[in-house]
């Protein structure tokens, strides 16, 4: 998980990139149509200086409903749709379960938290990772799953970029999450084909777990 400021300062800087290629194509749609800012503005409530402001990306905290209706009376349309990124917030849940998992291993074995994918420019990271002699896994933990074909999209995009053997993912031994798991195996099985008790058995014992694995704990 990224600190807080890493997670908002990426926010500001990809809503101000938005904001600023949004009002450069409405400013160039404007100007092809000879439409004025003061008649653009007027036609959505604005004065022609802030409907400038906008175009020029001097308003930061403008709205999709402004850009919209910008973008409408120059003959565009405003699309706004969001793709996976980098590492979430997490809650205290998901700290204790890692925590869980840390401690359920043998102290010989190596164990980061936070774990930067290694790709420039990529703002993804591991949970967490542990790693020994020769071989180092990917741990993911999820305290409340859901939905089985979101995760296992996002897993398989880690573990084809992450510079792992596996992933091991860890849940609570929730009734929830038996439920999950009860529903999910079909699609799961073949990125996860250690069992758990056995994962979490060698792992206790300093060893290579074997492959991907999904450990209650």
């Amino acid at each position: 998980m990224a600190s807080i400021e890493r997670l908002l300062d990426r926010a500001n800087q990809r809503a101000d990139t938005a904001i600023r290629a949004a009002g450069r194509e409405i400013r160039i749609a404007r100007q092809d149509r000879n439409l004025s800012l003061d008649k653009v503005g007027a036609t959505v409530g604005l004065s022609a200086s802030a409907a400038s402001r906008i175009e020029r990306g001097l308003t930061p905290e403008v709205s999709i409903l402004r850009m919209a209706q910008l973008a409408e009376v120059v003959g565009l349309e405003l699309s706004v749709r969001l793709f996976a990124g980098g590492s979430p917030i997490r809650d205290d849940a998901h700290a204790a379960l890692l925590g869980r998992c840390r401690d359920k291993m043998h102290p010989s074995l190596r164990w980061s938290i936070e774990v930067p994918l290694p790709n420039p420019g990529d703002d993804r990271a591991w949970d967490a990772m542990v790693s020994g002699p020769g071989w180092r896994y990917g741990v993911e933990a999820e305290t409340a799953p859901r939905d089985v074909q979101a995760l296992s999209r996002r897993l398989a995009l880690k573990l084809r970029d992450g510079g792992v053997d596996a992933i091991l993912l860890v849940l609570p031994r929730t009734r929830r999450a038996r439920e999950f798991l009860a529903a999910s195996r079909a699609m799961l099985d073949a990125a996860f084909p250690v069992p758990g008790a056995t994962a979490l058995a060698r792992l206790k014992d300093g060893l290579d777990p074997g492959g991907g694995s999904i450990i209650l704990l």
